[in-house]
């Protein structure tokens, strides 16, 4: 990136110099471009206000064993990002003498150069991108405890007209949520959405390949946007989420008295109608709300229902018309004993279909090994299998017998709750 000079001073690349005019260009401070560059301060400083291409002067530079393959390597990346350890073995055969580590540094910043440009210089058209990102925020207590508070934010590329809301808890649901409420917002969902290795959007990755979280990619296709992901550890990226988080703390947050999440909900929203989303921006130069009035009409209008973000998942209802969930148990209609249902679960409230139709719901138990449920399954049941012996006599409804008789009744609804937890361990078989 820079050679030295005699005196102590640096000459920097062409390539350096068009990052720090890129990027100075886009609103980021001296400071934050000579630590993205690794550069000093006055250096910068000194390319802005001359905003010339640097002279170089010749100087002697003590020959690298990597110099007689750098053209090599270079072509090799320039058709496909290869790995270091790959190219290792070209040039190896090439007769390069020296070290993987002294080949793989200098593959690793080609690679960073490359990025690098390729997000500095990109400037997003109106309605392509939006980015995300989670703030963390201490709360100080009364009692002079802290705690943190979490910060959801969405910005929109072209006009940095931006979203936030704060909330207790980083889950995936919250996280949905949060999506749609900045949908609504926004008024309109843009093409595609750059997010950073977060645990709500990448599970991990296959060589290299992004494996995106299953619920949130159907979440993504209900909405029309493509879900993307920062390559790791390249912060600058994501830079038009990472400069408001400053911008939110020191304009927003400093100084403000925290009393409750609705409160502060409700005041982070007059500050973006008023304050945050009607100033001049300071890299387009121009007021943030006639640049969003411009991107609004290349947004993709919201489908015509919110999707479910509940948490979705399927359990087996046992012989006793009961379900196991997080430890507790949730008793449902006898219809479905030996069936498989879906319970929905948002704000610790349980909701359990059988396909679409709603059979039941409850409120969440907050302990465990709970028996959560209306006792009145059990009366219909019984009624419904006397109505059977009387039509059909004694050879019928054996499986449920015992209920029509009270002896399997008082057995299960009055069953130990340690026995249950038994149950849910596996290895012990129901009304055994």
């Amino acid at each position: 990136m820079f050679t030295f000079l005699k005196g102590g001073g640096i000459m920097i690349t062409t390539e350096a110099f068009m990052d720090i005019i890129s990027l100075h260009r886009q609103g980021f401070s001296m400071r934050a471009i000579a630590k993205k560059l690794g550069i000093h301060r006055r250096t910068v400083k000194k390319h802005i206000e001359g905003n010339a291409f640097p002279q170089y002067q010749k100087v002697k530079r003590q020959e690298s064993i990597l110099d007689p393959y750098r053209q090599a390597i270079d072509d090799y990346l320039a058709t496909d990002d290869y790995q270091a350890t790959w190219l290792f073995d070209r040039v190896k055969k090439m007769g390069y003498p020296g070290s993987y580590e002294t080949l793989r540094d200098y593959v690793r910043l080609v690679k960073e150069r490359r990025i690098r440009l390729a997000y500095a210089r990109f400037e997003t058209e109106p309605g392509l991108q939006a980015q995300v990102d989670w703030g963390d925020f201490q709360v100080e207590n009364s009692d002079g405890s802290t705690e943190t508070k979490y910060m959801f934010l969405m910005i929109l590329g072209y006009s940095r007209s931006m979203y936030v809301e704060f909330v207790d808890r980083c889950t995936l649901e919250i996280f949905m949520d949060c999506h749609v409420h900045a949908f609504h917002y926004l008024q309109g969902v843009p093409g595609e959405i750059l997010y950073d290795n977060m645990k709500q959007v990448v599970i991990g990755r296959n060589k290299g390949t992004v494996i995106f979280n299953n619920e949130f990619l159907h979440f993504a296709h209900h909405y029309s946007f493509e879900p993307k992901a920062c390559p790791p550890y390249s912060p600058w990226v994501k830079g038009k989420a990472e400069r408001p988080m400053d911008y939110i703390r020191q304009r927003f947050w400093r100084g403000y008295v925290y009393t409750t999440m609705e409160k502060l909900n409700h005041d982070v929203m007059i500050w973006l109608n008023e304050t945050a989303n009607t100033r001049i921006h300071g890299t387009h130069r121009q007021p943030v709300l006639d640049r969003w009035q411009e991107e609004i009409p290349f947004l993709s209008p919201l489908p015509r229902n919110d999707y479910d973000t509940s948490i979705k998942i399927y359990r087996k209802v046992y012989k006793d018309c009961q379900l196991s969930y997080d430890g507790n148990r949730y008793l449902v209609p006898y219809q479905m004993v030996g069936k498989k249902v879906l319970l929905k679960i948002k704000h610790h409230r349980i909701s359990i279909y059988d396909d679409n139709i709603l059979l039941v719901s409850y409120q969440e138990a907050q302990g465990k090994h709970e028996l959560v449920g209306n006792r009145l399954f059990y009366e219909q049941l019984k009624r419904d299998q006397q109505q059977l012996k009387r039509k059909y006599g004694n050879s019928k409804g054996k499986a449920t017998r015992g209920l029509t008789t009270n002896s399997l009744f008082p057995q299960v609804d009055q069953r130990s709750l340690a026995e249950y937890d038994q149950y849910a361990q596996g290895g012990v078989q129901w009304n055994n």
